[in-house]
């Protein structure tokens, strides 16, 4: 899974990002002074997309990193970049999906079983109520109520927490927090239940340890993923 924001990886790290962002300020505030005229739009989306076409010692560089005007073309095709990411994203992961369920189906119809034939079938209901959740974005440490799901095939409705927007969402059940190491996911859209934001997704947890692990849910439209702790029993 794949939907982190990028995070400074040491002091020096942030404080460059401190510094650029300040820089930022001060030009969208008019108090940079640029020189030369404005590049045009094609150079500037290849600017904001980070294209090796561009060197850095291009005099329009420098241009657009002082003007507010270009500063604000970039941010803004910047935003559209990452939209564009995050679809591609969203569409792999589905994509993924239905090829993990297409094999799933052909293994079920061919007979391949590690366990008897009803336990396989057998599919458990299960609701999972975030509602009143807090969560874990990426790698932020919260203390939180663990949930918990059995290792077997499940049917889970998950009332998602308060003010989640509706759209689709992908559920998955990872080893870790940063989303690595997938055990089972699925996609759904959700449904609207009084006030509240629903998704049902089908996860087979059968080759699942008894264990801590995490569970995941992203919208469509989110480039991050939220964490619950989760313990398979």
């Amino acid at each position: 899974m794949r939907l982190n924001w990028r995070r400074p990886s040491s002091a020096e790290d942030r404080f460059e990002a401190w510094i650029g962002q300040r820089h930022q300020e001060r030009v969208l505030a008019g108090e940079v002074t640029a020189t030369g005229p404005c590049p045009d739009e094609t150079f500037l989306r290849d600017l904001a997309r980070k294209s090796k076409r561009i060197s850095l010692s291009d005099p329009r560089v420098d241009h657009a990193a002082n003007c507010p005007l270009c500063m604000n073309r970039l941010l803004m095709f910047r935003a559209q970049a990452r939209s564009h990411r995050r679809q591609i994203m969203l569409a792999t992961a589905v994509a993924a999906c239905l090829v993990i369920a297409a094999t799933s189906i052909v293994l079920t119809r061919s007979g391949i079983r590690r366990h008897s034939p009803e336990a396989n079938l057998a599919v458990v209901p299960e609701t999972v109520n975030l509602w009143n959740a807090g969560t874990l974005r990426g790698q932020q440490s919260n203390p939180l109520q663990s949930v918990s799901l059995p290792a077997a095939r499940v049917s889970v409705t998950i009332i998602l927490p308060r003010f989640s927007e509706p759209g689709r969402y992908l559920v998955a059940v990872t080893r870790d927090q940063a989303g690595g190491d997938v055990l089972a996911e699925g996609t759904a859209m959700s449904r609207k239940s009084g006030d509240r934001e629903e998704v049902s997704v089908e996860l087979d947890l059968r080759h699942a340890t008894t264990g801590k692990y995490f569970l995941a849910t992203t919208h469509e439209r989110d480039q991050s993923s939220y964490y619950y702790p989760l313990q398979i029993r």
